[in-house]
């Protein structure tokens, strides 16, 4: 066998074990799936409960498209189930990725995987029991006299899953914060001292992944700059850790 045929059988296996190890994560969604499914309306009037309190007895949400009423459930119960599959997908990243970590990375970038997942759901949370209350309160208080709330089902799951991907992505920033400092990119006591700008960055950040009112923006805006102020805490002894290893 020629050199070449041996330097390739790696990358191979590689490829191969990456099509098992991405067809086991897309088996675990659509099993999640396929028992969540039968509960999609309930999950749909479960998601919806924040606006729904704020909408007039006489009024409804409605569909204002054919295939909505089917499509809009499906859809949630479709992203719903990546979310719950995602420890299980990023289980699978880890064991695809670890083989070629040393010890000392493996003891690192484990809990790093897990609080990724813990801290994305956290994101979520916080958007549905603590944002969209406030910002649905200050919409219906906000309607025009002679105007009646009546939202349409597909327009109100884009909104929600937008904030949910916001909050959760925002919620991510310790990880970002330690994994840049652990691998040497950036000094977490330079970035402390860019406090100011930083703070600024993120009501700019929630201006942009926020509907157009203030209470969502601050509410994503705030917590961004506290995970900021955390990362840097948890990022300042693995920084020092791999300066030191720096011959």
């Amino acid at each position: 066998m020629s050199e070449e045929q041996l330097s390739s059988q790696p990358f191979i296996s590689h490829l191969i074990e990456f099509r098992d190890r991405a067809l086991r994560a897309v088996v675990a969604v659509l099993v999640i799936f396929t028992g969540l499914f039968s509960f999609s309306s309930e999950l749909y009037l479960y998601v919806s409960a924040p606006i729904r309190k704020f909408i007039p007895e006489s009024s409804s949400m409605i569909a204002t498209e054919v295939a909505s009423p089917f499509l809009t459930p499906f859809k949630l119960t479709l992203v719903l189930s990546v979310f719950a599959a995602m420890p299980y997908i990023l289980y699978q990243v880890w064991a695809f990725l670890a083989p070629g970590l040393y010890q000392r990375e493996k003891k690192v970038a484990l809990p790093l995987f897990f609080s990724s997942v813990a801290l994305f759901y956290a994101g979520m949370a916080f958007a549905y029991y603590v944002v969209f209350p406030l910002v649905f309160m200050f919409f219906a208080s906000i309607v025009p006299e002679g105007i009646i709330i009546m939202p349409d089902i597909r327009s109100y799951l884009d909104f929600t899953l937008k904030l949910f991907f916001a909050f959760g992505i925002s919620f991510e920033i310790p990880i970002a914060v330690v994994i840049l400092s652990w691998m040497g990119v950036v000094d977490p006591n330079r970035l402390a001292q860019k406090r100011p700008y930083v703070f600024i960055l993120c009501f700019v950040f929630g201006m942009l992944l926020t509907p157009p009112d203030v209470i969502s923006q601050t509410l994503l805006a705030i917590p961004m700059w506290l995970l900021f102020e955390l990362g840097i805490v948890f990022a300042r002894p693995l920084y020092r850790e791999a300066a030191d290893k720096v011959p």
